[in-house]
C-alpha cells in the first residue's frame, strides 16, 4: 500500500474505527498530510499515537492532519495531538489541524486546547504555517494575554476565536494580538 512506501511498516497495524492515510507534501520540507477518517477515543488512541510516531521517526516533522472526515475526538484523542506537538516541536516541526468539523472543534474549545493548535480551513493556509514567508506575519504569536472577563492568563498561538478555560467566555484575538469579546 502507498502508506508503506512513504513510511515503512505504517500499515502493520490497523483499526477499523480510525483509518489513516498519508500523502507527502512536496512544497514543504519533511511535511506529510495525515488523513483521518473515523473517530479518536480512549480505545484507539494508542494505535493513533503509534502510527504517527512512525511518521515522525521517518523524518516527517511538519504534519497536516486533515480532519474533514474525523467525526469525534475524546479528551484522550486531544491528548494524542498534544503529544504530537511535544514530539515534533523540539525537532523544529509543527502540526496543523485542517478542515476540523465544528463538533470536533467544540471539544478542543471546551477543553481549552484550541489556542494551542494551528487550526486552518484551507490547505494553502496550512502550508503558510511551515513556509518561511509566514514567519514575519506570525512573529507576534504566541502571545500571553488576560481574559477581559475573569483575568485568567491565556496563551494564543495564532489569531482566531477562543474560549476562556476559566469563565468560558468567547474571545477573539486578531492578527495584531488585540483581544476582544466574541
Amino acid at each position: 500500500m502507498i502508506n508503506n512506501n512513504l513510511v515503512p511498516g505504517f500499515n502493520d497495524e490497523r483499526d477499523d474505527s480510525l483509518k489513516i492515510s498519508l500523502e507527502k507534501v512536496d512544497d514543504v520540507k519533511n511535511c506529510m498530510t495525515v488523513y483521518l477518517n473515523g473517530y479518536i477515543d480512549t480505545y484507539n488512541s494508542t494505535y493513533f499515537q503509534k502510527a504517527i510516531a512512525k511518521v515522525v521517526e521517518a523524518g516527517y516533522i511538519n504534519l497536516i492532519f486533515n480532519c474533514s472526515s474525523l467525526n469525534y475526538v475524546s479528551s484522550t484523542g486531544i491528548g494524542s495531538f498534544t503529544a504530537f506537538l511535544k514530539l515534533v516541536k523540539p525537532r523544529g516541526g509543527d502540526i496543523v489541524l485542517l478542515e476540523i468539523q465544528p463538533k470536533v472543534f467544540e471539544v478542543f474549545q471546551l477543553l481549552g486546547f484550541s489556542q494551542f493548535f494551528n487550526i486552518k480551513s484551507s490547505f494553502s493556509e496550512s502550508l503558510e504555517i511551515f513556509q518561511s514567508g509566514s514567519e514575519s506575519s506570525n512573529s507576534l504569536f504566541p502571545i500571553i494575554f488576560s481574559c477581559p472577563v475573569c483575568s485568567k492568563r491565556l496563551k494564543a498561538t495564532h489569531s482566531g476565536r477562543f474560549r476562556c478555560s476559566e469563565c468560558k467566555s468567547i474571545l477573539t484575538v486578531d492578527a495584531q494580538g488585540q483581544v476582544s469579546l466574541g
